[in-house]
C-alpha cells in the first residue's frame, strides 16, 4: 500500500490495454495478455532449441506480464517479471560469452546430486519468506501461493542462464503451480499458457539430454 492507495491501482494506466480484446469461453481476454502469451511461447521454442534469441523475447514479455500480473494483485509474479528482465539481460550474456569451469563456451550440463540438494533448500527457504514479505507488505489476497513459483522461478532463470538442465524441471514444477494460482484469479489464458509451458518443459528436458555432456563424479 502506497498512502493508502492499493497498489494495483498504480497501473490502471494500462486498463486499455487490459479491456477485453475477445471472449474465449465465456472468459474475457485482453490485448495485453495475447501479446503476453504469444512472445512467451516464441520465447520458449528458442530456448529449447539452445537459441539465445529467446532473451530479448523473455524481457518484452515480462515486462508485458509484470503489467498484467500487478493489475491483478499478483505482486510476487509482478516483481518477478522484473527480476526477470534483469536476469534475462544476464542469461543473454551468459548464452553469447559465458565460460564453464574449463573456460570452454557454455553447453547444457547437469548440476549433480550436491547442486540439485542445494537448489532445492535455497528455494525452500525463500518460499516462506516471500509469503511471509507479501503477507505483511502488499494487499495480495494469495501470498504464499504467489510465493512458491515466484522463488522456484528464481532458481529456474539461473539455472537456464548457466544451461543447466535442471531448469526445465524447475520449469515444470513453476507451471503446474501457476496453473492453480492464475486460474484463481480468472487468466485463464495465461492458464492455457502455462499448461503450454509445462508441455514444453518435458519436451525441452528432453531436448537437452541428447546435448548434456557427461558429469564428472563429484562423490
Amino acid at each position: 500500500m502506497l498512502n493508502n492507495t492499493p497498489l494495483s491501482d498504480l497501473f490502471s494506466w494500462a486498463d486499455p490495454w487490459l479491456a477485453p480484446l475477445f471472449t474465449a469461453w465465456g472468459v474475457p481476454v485482453s490485448q495485453l495478455e495475447v501479446w503476453a502469451f504469444a512472445l512467451s511461447v516464441a520465447m520458449v521454442l528458442f530456448n529449447l532449441r539452445i537459441n539465445p534469441w529467446g532473451w530479448p523475447l523473455a524481457i518484452i514479455s515480462s515486462l508485458l506480464y509484470g503489467v498484467l500480473f500487478a493489475r491483478s494483485k499478483l505482486y510476487g509474479e509482478a516483481t518477478l517479471q522484473l527480476v526477470f528482465v534483469a536476469l534475462s539481460c544476464w542469461g543473454w550474456w551468459q548464452w553469447l560469452w559465458g565460460r564453464d569451469e574449463s573456460n570452454a563456451s557454455l553447453k547444457p550440463q547437469a548440476l549433480g546430486r550436491r547442486g540439485r540438494q542445494w537448489a532445492l533448500c535455497v528455494t525452500l527457504l525463500m518460499w516462506p519468506l516471500l509469503g511471509l514479505l507479501l503477507d505483511h507488505a502488499t494487499d495480495s489476497d494469495v501470498p504464499y501461493l504467489d510465493a512458491l513459483p515466484t522463488a522456484a522461478s528464481l532458481l529456474g532463470q539461473w539455472l537456464l542462464g548457466r544451461k543447466y538442465i535442471e531448469n526445465w524441471s524447475t520449469w515444470l514444477v513453476v507451471n503446474l503451480v501457476s496453473m492453480v494460482l492464475f486460474g484463481q484469479k480468472g487468466l485463464w489464458l495465461t492458464v492455457i499458457l502455462y499448461g503450454l509451458f509445462a508441455v514444453l518443459s518435458v519436451a525441452g528436458w528432453q531436448q537437452w539430454r541428447r546435448h548434456v555432456a557427461p558429469l564428472p563424479h563429484r562423490g
